[in-house]
């Protein structure tokens, strides 16, 4: 056996290690991708809340009146203080009305959520259809990689990883891998915010402390509007022809995209390297 020999031997070897993987990757992975992405208010009760909270989902909530008790106490003792020092503090009718209100808001605080969750669902759900209509293609991952393997031509010969389709099919191999984990990471912080959204609320009581809700808020809406705008890059990706380049510049987006809304409205990173 010559040395020609031997390193086709290796090429051919690694060659069908990596076929194998991508394959299993694509029978599995991407299906769990979705679901990452796209979800409504099925997200509040997963087992996540109920370990969290265990059979009293509304536990939180009652813990969030009682602090609004502790917040009136202070608010009484600031009040007489305020009168003995000359300092300037709200009116208690003021106080009162906003008391109410946002008490009303805590206690219908998981309700609120699960109504944006819907909406941001049906906003998603919608520019999928339509994509659909369009493209004629699901608006989906899974339909994403189908379409990747047809253009690169990765069911119709040997897979070869020191092709331009090899390189290709790597690199946006590696993408998704990387989509799993900035997605799983979205997933858990969106649960995180959720559940202390009480709390979000409990904060706009006091005007000290009202940044608390306003952080809360656009950071919760940063990791919302990424579901809205997954599936107007996904019918670009489909609207591509013939153009491999452009098509894995569509993959980058995807990776990129939160980067992407955090610098026009602000939010976390779910880069993992930069977390």
């Amino acid at each position: 056996m010559d040395q020609t020999e031997i390193v086709n031997i290796i090429i051919k070897t690694i060659n069908t290690i990596f076929s194998n993987f991508f394959s299993s990757i694509d029978s599995s992975i991407y299906d769990n991708l979705d679901s990452l992405v796209f979800f409504n208010s099925d997200i509040m009760t997963n087992n996540f809340f109920s370990k969290f909270l265990g059979n009293n989902k509304n536990s939180l909530i009652y813990l969030s009146d009682s602090m609004i008790i502790a917040v009136a106490i202070f608010y009484v003792v600031r009040f007489y203080y305020s009168n003995m020092v000359d300092a300037n503090v709200e009116r208690p009718h003021q106080f009162l009305f906003k008391l109410l209100i946002f008490a009303f808001f805590i206690n219908f605080s998981y309700f609120i959520i699960e109504q944006i969750l819907n909406l941001n669902f049906l906003f998603s759900s919608s520019i999928q259809e339509i994509g659909k209509n369009v493209t004629g293609f699901d608006i989906n991952f899974s339909e994403l990689i189908v379409s990747l393997n047809k253009k690169i031509d990765i069911d119709s010969g040997e897979f070869n990883l020191f092709s331009f389709d090899g390189i290709i099919k790597s690199f946006v191999s590696v993408g998704f891998f990387n989509l799993i984990f900035m997605y799983s990471l979205r997933y858990v912080f969106v649960q995180v915010l959720i559940l202390f959204s009480p709390f979000a609320f409990l904060s706009l009581i006091n005007s000290t402390t009202a940044w608390i809700f306003k952080n809360w808020f656009r950071t919760l809406c940063c990791l919302l509007v990424i579901q809205v705008f997954v599936p107007l890059v996904i019918i670009v990706i489909f609207c591509i022809e013939n153009n491999k380049i452009l098509y894995v510049g569509g993959i980058y987006t995807l990776i990129k995209i939160n980067d992407y809304i955090r610098e026009i409205f602000g939010g976390i990173s779910l880069n993992v390297n930069q977390n």
